[in-house]
């Protein structure tokens, strides 16, 4: 990867533009989650149906994120940037227009599919412009765009979508995807990709044991967490004994804690992110224990739930810090990987919380949750110890006459 010198004011101004980026489309896949009953109504489909499109958009992030991420692994970061944001733009009109719902399924696949291309080349771009001991940092400003568009663009989307209608939302999100891609094609720098790095040999060190490794911890810790925040209102209303606005404050603490978390992530990422790892998860296992035990306490809940979204929040900079440090030379496509390690650990959290309820109640789903994040606790201590492999030294180019 290529280190690319920038002025200091240049510099803040291109990774605030990759935070708007990543926050226009972080709020672009919650925006579904807020209108749920708008959009079931509105197309005529069943509330699992509608919660697909969140499934989708997840699908799409987890798979094609990483495959778009390969094929473009060759190309400048900038290009594969704006061309990133302006096919998001260009999708989201669908929903914004007349699309109907297996449109609208399809359209959410490909945002996901470009949600995760634009991670990984942002992350590639924020790292490649800031010293290297500041990379962690870097790589937080990338990530919490997305953490700040669950916590603020969630509740902002969904009053927006109570105002203007769920298209209508969508229509805001497209025209301000619009003003953030005409700043990514004024400000946005060159970062040229080694010619010598192919992406067969980036997938050769991108998918190392000890990468997979890591991404295991990252899958396992957001397991664990959302196999206990996927039922977190009911557990409030039915446990805690908090209802109405009261909830709403909860979900506002936790979304506001994540974005907290996320932000000051990067500094411990910088500093020493194997050891945030094992820090992380022990806080994260240890605030879904105290959930367990004392949840039906509403204030020391409220410092389990804060706990649990700066802790989770707070190593996600440190899991991609590992990942693109271990993988070495195929850090560009690694890069992808995180995200997509992340979303498949949420999908499987809920699922496995589902399933504990039907058996225990929704405080099985919570121990279920610690659990999963006390195994997360060991496989962090145990990929503490991994050092990433150099690409060998006297690698010969590829001949242009094969």
């Amino acid at each position: 990867m290529t280190t690319t010198q920038l002025s200091p004011g240049r510099t803040r101004v291109v990774l605030i533009e990759l935070f708007a980026g990543a926050f226009v489309m972080g709020c672009a896949e919650m925006l579904v989650v807020g209108m749920l009953d708008l959009i079931t109504v509105d197309l005529a489909v069943s509330v699992p149906a509608a919660g697909a499109l969140v499934t989708a958009n997840a699908l799409g992030l987890a798979i094609g994120g990483p495959l778009l991420t390969f094929l473009t692994t060759r190309l400048d970061r900038r290009p594969v940037l704006i061309t990133a944001i302006a096919v998001f733009v260009l999708i989201n009109l669908l929903p914004a227009l007349a699309a109907d719902y297996p449109i609208f399924l399809l359209a959410r696949v490909v945002v996901g599919a470009v949600q995760g291309l634009f991670i990984a080349a942002a992350i590639v771009t924020a790292t490649s412009i800031v010293k290297p001991e500041r990379s962690g940092r870097a790589m937080a400003i990338v990530i919490s765009g997305f953490a700040t568009s669950s916590a603020l663009g969630l509740p902002l989307g969904t009053l927006l979508g109570q105002a203007v209608g769920w298209r209508g939302s969508f229509g805001v999100v497209v025209a301000i995807g619009v003003v953030v891609l005409v700043v990514a094609v004024a400000v946005l720098p060159p970062v040229p990709t080694s010619r010598e790095s192919r992406a067969v040999g980036q997938a050769r060190y991108a998918f190392a044991p000890r990468v997979l490794a890591v991404l295991g911890v990252g899958l396992l810790m957001f397991a664990g967490i959302q196999s206990a925040l996927t039922y977190l209102v009911p557990f409030l209303q039915q446990v805690t004994g908090i209802s109405g606005p009261g909830v709403s404050a909860f979900l506002l603490t936790y979304g506001v804690a994540t974005a907290v978390g996320s932000f000051t992530g990067g500094r411990f990422a910088d500093s020493d992110a194997a050891c945030a790892l094992i820090v992380g998860t022990i806080g994260v296992t240890g605030s879904l224990v105290a959930m367990w035990f004392l949840g039906a306490n509403p204030v020391l809940m409220a410092l389990s739930v804060l706990c649990v979204g700066l802790c989770g929040m707070g190593i996600a900079p440190s899991i991609q810090h590992r990942v693109v440090s271990l993988a070495g030379p195929g850090a560009p496509l690694a890069s992808s990987l995180p995200a997509s390690a992340v979303n498949v650990g949420i999908a499987a959290g809920s699922f496995a919380g589902g399933l504990a309820i039907d058996r225990g109640g929704l405080s099985a789903a919570v121990l279920t949750g610690a659990l999963i994040a006390g195994v997360a606790v060991v496989a962090a201590g145990a990929t503490r110890v991994l050092r990433p492999m150099s690409a060998p030294a006297a690698e010969p180019a590829p001949s242009l006459s094969t």
